[in-house]
């Protein structure tokens, strides 16, 4: 997910993604430890759209 799209939401959508984005997280991280998980690349993905919701929550409460 691109920043753009992450900064264009509000406080309350953020956090719905960001509870999304770490149960999406606990899944991979449970298909990788059964070897069920095709590509292991999407485990970093993941962490960093967290890392960028993350971010922009920061700057939006700095804002506030």
């Amino acid at each position: 997910m691109k920043i753009t799209e992450i900064r264009s939401k509000s406080s309350a959508e953020l956090m719905e993604l960001l509870k999304e984005q770490k149960a999406e997280l606990f899944n991979l991280r449970f298909q990788h430890a059964i070897n069920a998980l095709d590509n292991p690349q999407k485990i970093v993905e993941t962490k960093k759209t967290i890392a960028k919701i993350h971010t922009v929550i920061t700057e939006k409460a700095k804002q506030a």
